[in-house]
């Protein structure tokens, strides 16, 4: 049995670490304060720790039930109010920083932990920031900064500059590849020095392909019964989803379900079992005894409309032959006025509706053919039949009526024999013919054979599709039989104030009224389709005692258990009992192909190139000893870089860009989350730390927009 991994339970929120205690030698020694302002993390700390404080980067505004009074919550704190998940928000709006009015809140939860209690913040400030972030963003969080804190000067640094600052030291060469939250950066750096003038983003990130995931699995289950969130569906790209080598290769190894079974991964989501109640041998016979019953009646009540509709069809048959009979006798006007009056526009309407009772009665009195076995039946007498009505009482009528139809009955099933002798004598002949074609030109009767078998397979398949269709709620068809059902309340023949009035409803006086059933039920079972399948066996029963080169695996059978199986492993059916089947996720093919997005983001509809393309576009900035000192340092960074497979695939995409004789060397960040965080504290207590920031009186002249060119910014 697959091993099922269950979906977390939400973890209580944790309790804010308690407040540090404030150093006055922190204040005198003017210690920078270094905050990676992340759009997952907040995380803050003095550039003396050796390790920051972090928090969720999101905030809160609820107002308390019980004293009404206003709560700002921050980080895991937001999940202790279901009011306050609600209202969360966070100082990002995907990749670029615009809520300020939340950035402030979490700078006020932060100097709050580091137990700043003055009345300004009397520290150099150290942030983080994304690659080309906008001016107006870095203007408006300066002036946050200067402004409403009256910070002595402010530094800004790209946070993946920074993590590779802290693995590689100062003056290495390296080719940054940043996987953050909402995109993914390629930056090169040269004797410590990032070259942002060539420096790339693609708009893609972890949280799109969160997203892009959830998007899979909702396509995938339509119906699922309980609703998969964000968080859920973040929790299973971290944990499931891995980066291929060679992405077509895959899936060509998993089109066989055994392979695809294999790398299947079970997500059990929580479930409520249903308590079933026990219940006797005693009590289990009577409800099987009851079943066979109410079977039996179904079947009985069955035969008795079949029966019925058979001699209504039959009446039906011989009135309208009966019409078209005595057109001759009639004027072309009083021939129109009786088309009309019995529901027909013109000759061709009545002639269809002939043709098809005609056809169904044939159907039908060689299925009841077929019943009797075929065997010859004695005529039963009919005394009654030939007797004047007025020589018979109620009774006698009643029982002449009955004969009546007995008779009619007996006279279709004799019709029906003789029609089936008649047919057995035109397939023979046919058989006889069929043989001699195939005697004549082998050849040329495989070809006729196989070329209406894949015609009665696409008339399968096609009504297969409308059936699928109509299950589909937003689908054309089922749209449509939708509209074809409200036009059912739309009877233009009568006002809506006389309808609300209790008035006559004249649905049904027409008999074009009715087709609008045959609209409705276009996934029913219907003879057509019986047909079909028995024709389609008969075909390839031939084509596999004639045909040597075809095989039971040609025939509809194979195929279509084959497509059955592949399919069924993909999205594995429960019986509708089995709740806890019912509320599993299967993950086979996603796992790979959420991560592919990297690599071709046009894949989930993004208009950008992917990262192969986005580094050797890079690269060939770059001459060709330049480039051989990038690419022996490809350093990664972020959440996503650590996802199984990134450092093969990333291998097999730059091999083929670059010279033969150029290695390649590949790395990841020791510590993903903080290391950014340790590089800013480390670069805090260098001396050109100093030289980096815009003082308070920069500002002031310059105004916020105000940078200084350095390494790690980016302006450089």
């Amino acid at each position: 049995m697959d091993a099922v991994t269950r979906m977390p339970s939400p973890a209580p929120p944790a309790l804010p670490p308690p407040p540090l205690a404030y150093d006055e030698y922190l204040l005198e020694q003017h210690t920078p304060l270094v905050i990676d302002n992340g759009s997952t993390n907040l995380r803050y700390g003095f550039a003396t720790s050796d390790s920051p404080r972090s928090g969720l980067n999101v905030i809160a505004k609820y107002k308390e039930r019980r004293t009404n009074k206003p709560l700002l919550l921050f980080g895991d704190g937001v999940d202790v109010e279901g009011g306050a998940r609600i209202q969360a928000r966070t100082p990002w709006e995907g990749d670029v920083l615009l809520n300020f009015d939340a950035l402030e809140n979490a700078l006020d939860y932060a100097f709050i932990q580091l137990s700043i209690d003055t009345d300004t913040v009397e520290h150099p400030i150290v942030m983080t920031e994304r690659l080309c972030s906008p001016m107006h963003s870095r203007s408006l969080t300066s002036e946050l900064l200067f402004e409403q804190y009256s910070v002595p000067s402010v530094t800004y640094c790209v946070d993946s500059v920074m993590s590779f600052y802290q693995n590689n030291g100062p003056g290495a060469d390296g080719l940054v590849l940043s996987f953050n939250t909402a995109s993914t950066s390629v930056i090169p750096i040269l004797s410590g020095k990032g070259i942002l003038s060539h420096a790339k983003r693609i708009p893609w990130g972890a949280s799109q392909a969160a997203d892009y995931l959830l998007k899979l699995i909702q396509l995938k289950y339509t119906s699922f019964p309980t609703r998969v969130t964000p968080p859920q569906s973040q929790w299973m790209l971290h944990n499931f989803c891995e980066f291929a080598p060679d992405y077509v290769s895959l899936l060509r190894s998993l089109s066989s379900p055994q392979a695809l079974r294999e790398e299947d991964r079970i997500v059990q989501f929580p479930f409520a079992s249903q308590v079933q109640e026990e219940k006797t041998p005693e009590e289990l016979e009577r409800i099987a005894e009851r079943r066979r019953e109410q079977g039996r009646k179904l079947q009985e009540m069955a035969a008795k409309m079949r029966t019925e509709k058979l001699l209504q069809k039959e009446s039906d048959l011989q009135h309208l032959l009966a019409l078209r009979e005595g057109k001759v006798d009639d004027t072309k006007r009083e021939w129109m006025y009786k088309l009309q009056t019995e529901g027909f526009d013109d000759d061709a309407s009545l002639n269809e509706t002939i043709k098809k009772l005609e056809n169904d009665l044939k159907k039908a009195r060689k299925k009841e053919a077929t019943a009797d076995g075929g065997e010859d039946m004695e005529e039963p007498s009919f005394p009654l039949v030939d007797v004047p009505d007025a020589d018979l009482d109620e009774d006698g009528l009643r029982d002449k009526k009955k004969q009546k139809l007995m008779k009619a009955g007996f006279e279709a099933r004799a019709r029906a024999r003789r029609e089936k002798e008649r047919e057995r004598e035109e397939r023979e002949k046919e058989e006889l013919k069929e043989e001699e074609e195939r005697h004549g030109d082998l050849n040329g009767w495989v070809r006729k054979m196989r070329s209406e078998q894949e015609s009665l397979m696409t008339r399968i398949k096609d009504r297969d599709r409308r059936k699928a269709a109509l299950s589909d709620r937003k689908s054309a068809a089922a749209q449509a039989r939708m509209k074809n059902i409200a036009s059912l309340a739309a009877d233009d023949r009568m006002p809506k104030k006389k309808r609300k009035g209790g008035g006559e409803d004249l649905f049904g006086a027409n008999d074009a009224d009715w087709a609008i059933y045959r609209k409705i039920n276009l996934g029913a079972p219907s003879s057509d389709e019986e047909e079909d399948l028995s024709q389609l066996a008969l075909i390839e029963q031939k084509l596999l005692l004639h045909d040597p080169s075809f095989t039971e695996k040609h025939t509809h059978a194979s195929l279509t258990s084959k497509r059955s199986e592949l399919i069924s492993t993909l999205r594995p059916t429960y019986d509708e009992s089995n709740t806890e089947g019912l509320c599993r996720i299967h993950l086979n093919t996603e796992r790979w192909r959420v991560c592919e997005t990297w690599f071709s983001p046009a894949m989930a509809g993004i208009d950008s190139a992917g990262i192969g393309e986005v580094v050797q576009n890079v690269l060939a900035r770059f001459s060709d000893a330049e480039k051989e000192r990038l690419v022996k340092n490809v350093f990664l960074a972020g959440g996503p870089s650590q996802f199984p497979g990134l450092v093969p695939r990333l291998q097999a995409t730059l091999r083929p860009i670059l010279p033969p004789e150029m290695s390649i060397g590949i790395s990841n960040a020791k510590d993903v989350e903080a290391d950014p965080w340790r590089g800013m504290a480390r670069f805090a207590k260098t001396d050109e730390f100093g030289d980096a920031g815009v003082s308070r009186g920069e500002y002031e002249e310059h105004g916020g927009e105000r940078v200084h060119k350095w390494w790690g910014g980016n302006w450089n």
